[in-house]
């Protein structure tokens, strides 16, 4: 989901903090593997008062999902406490067997979660914040609501959208919606699928790699219409405001971002401590607050405002639909090779 330069960043941990932490905790590393996006405000949030809860240093991994993931199949599970991913990638980590199921009752914060977070990917890492994809349009050019995923389709969009990249996130769930308008399941018939794909080219302008890419063509008047991510709202609605989030029939598709222990971590007890930590309520309200994160624990309280950048609350979550990203990681190889014929990649 949010591709960022690899880099390693270890984070000094304070005197003050070694002083006030117990003995056994002063020589304890935790190594945390996530995107490193929003990095100051995780710092201020989450990783300030942990280490001076934990009295341990911690240390990091960035960098997009397929790296990280890379790296830390390499190393066989191991050089990694924590490890933050997009569900299709964690669920490629659990296929290869390099995370350890979790056990919940070590989570106690766990419980105030929606039960979307709470086992999505059954005994492994829970959901620390909940997204979702849908469509996004101009609502100064497109005068008519976008309000179904079939209208992706409609003539009067011609030449005003752009597609997700077949390797990003979202690229896959746009073949699936494919097979739906054309009345089929994507898995079992891919030929009606990329048909449909087929139809929708002429009002296609570019598929982008990058949520900033998407948004520069917002923002030079090259599309009106986008399948996104919620994440990428509120910048989308800086560079133009009238952008809208369409409302749509089916509902819009969940993406649940995971954490997770590898099996080669550690600091075991240390990753529980801190995975519990960002699954506090309090740490939930204040990264939603802060536009970081969209939050899984039902306490959390948002205005009307800020809650308009998030998939937040009981009936917009109860909405989403699922990915089965067993079946979509088995077919994406042969869907990025159709769908890279069709768009001349």
């Amino acid at each position: 989901m949010r591709n960022v330069l690899a880099t390693t960043l270890a984070l000094a941990i304070s005197a003050a903090a070694l002083s006030a932490a117990p003995a056994l905790a002063q020589d304890k590393t935790l190594t945390i593997s996530w995107w490193g996006f929003n990095g100051e405000k995780l710092e201020a949030i989450v990783l300030a008062p942990f280490r001076e809860m934990c009295g341990c240093e911690i240390i990091f991994e960035t960098g997009n999902n397929a790296d990280r993931l890379n790296k830390i199949q390499i190393r066989n599970g191991q050089g990694v406490d924590v490890a933050y991913f997009s569900d299709s990638f964690s669920q490629i980590g659990i296929e290869a067997g390099l995370f350890q199921p979790i056990d919940r009752a070590r989570l106690p914060n766990l419980e105030g979660a929606y039960e979307i977070a709470k086992a999505p990917q059954g005994e492994f890492g829970p959901a620390y914040t909940l997204g979702r994809v849908g469509i996004v349009y101009d609502s100064a050019k497109v005068t008519t609501p976008i309000t179904s995923w079939n209208d992706l389709w409609r003539e009067d969009l011609a030449s005003s959208v752009s597609l997700p990249g077949i390797t990003t996130t979202a690229g896959p769930m746009v073949v699936l919606k494919a097979g739906e308008h054309a009345g089929a399941d994507a898995y079992d018939d891919a030929d009606a699928a990329f048909a449909a794909i087929e139809e929708l080219k002429p009002n296609v302008v570019k598929n982008y790699n990058t949520g900033s890419e998407m948004i520069n063509l917002f923002s030079t008047g090259e599309i009106s219409v986008a399948v996104a991510q919620d994440f990428t709202l509120a910048q989308i609605q800086a560079a133009v405001p009238t952008v809208v989030w369409a409302e749509l029939d089916e509902g819009a598709i969940a993406t649940v971002n995971t954490v997770n222990i590898p099996t080669g971590a550690t600091e075991v007890d240390l990753a529980y401590e801190y995975i519990n930590f960002i699954l506090s309520p309090e740490i939930q309200q204040k990264l939603a607050e802060e536009g970081v994160d969209a939050p899984v624990n039902m306490s959390v309280t948002l205005t009307p405002e800020q809650a308009s950048l998030w998939t937040y609350g009981a009936q917009t979550i109860e909405g989403l639909s699922r990915i089965d990203y067993q079946r979509m990681n088995a077919a994406k190889g042969g869907w990025i090779d159709r769908w890279n014929e069709i768009f001349g990649m």
